[in-house]
């Protein structure tokens, strides 16, 4: 880190410019990086040449000075509160993470959240074990949120190393000192208590800011495990884990969002809940908080069963869901015939009506599906008939010869390739091995590689229009992804049901930011998302610059500390235009004994 010297001439007078630099290495080599301006320190003018700065004494009294390099005569006529700095002495401390954290800060202020825990947790007394506390329980929420969204971690990392390390201190106006685990903890409490008015206030918002309507949503689920035993959570229960941990307890979660991703409820249900049997009770809760409006509903076919189906004709609602794959056999015919409509370079489509139950089906063949199935059954083709051949060759050399073993050998191996053991015929005839293909079966299951069906209510004839509605539901898959990997609701550590929920739902706040940044950066920067973003942004930091004063006839000898943020670069500029965020001129920070602080920023 270095002091770097501007001149510039300007109306006919010599001005002497400073910004404090950085080396950095490159894949070009080594460059040097602003970190920020501290602009005019000295000129051949009295006038242009002051800089004057906010400081407070040793008693915390504020004064004004006017700052001067060492090699400048520091006389004054006008009898100024004038200081010499030495140039060389200059340092940096308490970097901090800026950029990202602030970001998070302003899509949380965006979205009206500060205002809505200001109305609603606010009100709850701010004690912890018996004693009043000064903090809102509003900015302990922001602190969880941003965590999950920036950098999640436990609420112990929160408060031991995470907190420390970024500039919330100063944006938020919570000391370091504030942010412990008690309070953490007891604000998950607070949180839950207001998770319905939550997702309404949302649902305005989005509506205000992206004009997002809810006439086609979204449902899906997926699961979260735990560590640990959970014995003191009932909803903790072994099921079908999508994160394939079937050695660990998990809660399922459900999740509604609209055709863009935006979240409109969540729903929280035992770890051994089948699929199927979630819909009826999401209807109910949909209702309530949003009434019978008519909508389309999508999803995928692990909730399809005909009685959801006529639940959702009997509310007169429409529906565009997946069928299971079983299904494709009873329109063999017309997979195999002509007359598909191309809606994509590999994907085709073709409508078939169904007259008595008043539904469309929609049969669907993806180009990039059929090769990834057509690879996996060549792959497992291959396998089946290497272990069949050995088995073969045991039983011709006579190292296998229980009927029995060998009945279960072949069952076991057959069971193993269950996708493509259809078309195999296995048996044991004079103590040989004899394989037959079925040829028909064969030229069937490589017919429906990359096809699948889809089944609707709506009335509509373009197929093209109704798969690419229901390729939207990949925006749920979207929010999982989201969910489990950037915000990482996975694995939950907490042990009672309560904060289970706090949590999940903290991860649902971390969410709204994370959709808010990336259908904002979508008008402007669509190749940017917002795991890419905020991993730019934070390379932006505030830190203390520190300099020190030349001891004089007038003044002792004293530090100087310049709080400044660190100058974006031209990539961070454009993501921060994209967000419509401008950073701030000054930092506002509680000040200390003995500390001397600079209110302005001109970086």
């Amino acid at each position: 880190m270095y002091l770097r010297k501007h001149a510039r001439i300007k109306d006919g007078k010599s001005h002497t410019y400073w910004s404090l630099m950085e080396t950095v290495r490159t894949d070009d080599g080594p460059r040097q990086r602003l970190l920020c301006y501290l602009g005019e320190l000295n000129s051949s003018r009295m006038k242009s040449w002051r800089k004057v700065i906010k400081v407070f004494n040793d008693e915390g009294e504020e004064e004004q000075l006017e700052l001067f390099p060492s090699e400048t005569p520091a006389e004054d006529p006008t009898g100024r509160n004038i200081v010499r700095v030495d140039l060389r002495s200059i340092r940096l401390e308490r970097a901090r993470e800026f950029g990202a954290v602030y970001l998070a800060l302003e899509i949380w202020r965006r979205l009206k959240l500060d205002k809505f825990f200001s109305g609603t947790i606010d009100r709850i007394p701010a004690s912890v074990d018996g004693r009043d506390i000064d903090i809102p329980w509003s900015k302990i929420a922001s602190v969880l949120a941003i965590n999950r969204l920036c950098d999640p971690g436990s609420e112990l990392s929160i408060e031991e190393k995470w907190y420390k390390s970024t500039a919330l201190a100063d944006v938020l106006d919570i000391p370091e000192d504030k942010i412990n685990t008690d309070r953490l903890y007891r604000c998950l409490d607070h949180l839950i208590t207001c998770k319905d008015d939550l997702e309404k206030h949302l649902k305005v918002r989005y509506g205000e800011l992206f004009e997002i309507k809810y006439d086609i949503i979204l449902y899906d689920l997926t699961s979260t495990y735990f560590e640990g035993t959970a014995n003191g959570n009932p909803q903790a229960r072994r099921g079908y884990s999508r994160d394939h941990r079937s050695d660990c307890k998990q809660v399922v979660i459900a999740l509604v969002v609209s055709e863009e991703g935006f979240p409109l409820t969540y729903e929280v249900f035992d770890g051994n809940t089948v699929d199927v049997t979630t819909l009826e009770e999401i209807i109910g809760i949909i209702e309530k908080k949003y009434g019978k409006a008519g909508r389309i509903w999508i999803f995928d076919r692990g909730i399809v069963s005909e009685d959801n189906l006529k639940l959702l004709r009997r509310k007169k609602a429409q529906y565009l869901v997946g069928t299971r794959r079983e299904q494709l056999k009873d329109y063999e015919q017309e997979l195999l015939s002509g007359n598909w409509e191309k809606v994509r370079k590999d994907v085709e489509v073709k409508l078939i009506p169904d007259k008595k139950e008043g539904e469309t089906y929609i049969l669907c063949r993806a180009g990039g599906r059929n090769l990834k199935e057509k690879a996996m059954r060549e792959t497992a083709s291959s396998k089946l008939d290497k272990q069949l051949a050995r088995l073969a060759h045991r039983i011709e050399k006579g190292r296998l010869k229980n009927i029995i073993k060998i009945e279960r050998r072949i069952g076991a191996i057959l069971g193993k390739y269950s996708s493509i053991s259809d078309f195999y015929d296995v048996s044991l005839k004079n103590g040989k091995l004899t394989v037959f293909i079925d040829e028909k079966k064969k030229e069937w299951i490589k017919a429906k590689e990359g096809a699948y069906l889809l089944r609707t209510n709506i009335r509509e004839s373009d197929p093209k229009l109704l798969w690419e509605k229901y390729m939207q539901l990949t925006e749920a898959e979207s929010s999982f992804r989201a969910l489990k990997s950037e915000l990482v609701i996975r694995p939950i550590f907490h042990q009672k049901k309560e904060r289970v929920w706090a949590h999940i739902m903290v991860a649902f706040l971390g969410y709204a930011l994370w959709v808010t940044i990336k259908h904002t950066l979508k008008r402007t920067l669509p190749d940017y998302s917002p795991a890419r973003a905020l991993s730019i942004l934070q390379r932006i930091h505030s830190g203390d610059v520190i300099l020190q004063t030349v001891e004089s006839d007038n003044q002792s000898k004293r530090t100087i500390r310049l709080r400044r943020i660190f100058s974006p670069d031209n990539e961070q500029k454009m993501i921060l235009s994209a967000l419509k965020i401008s950073l701030p001129d000054r930092l506002s920070f509680d000040l200390i004994s003995k500390c001397s602080a600079d209110l302005f920023n001109k970086g």
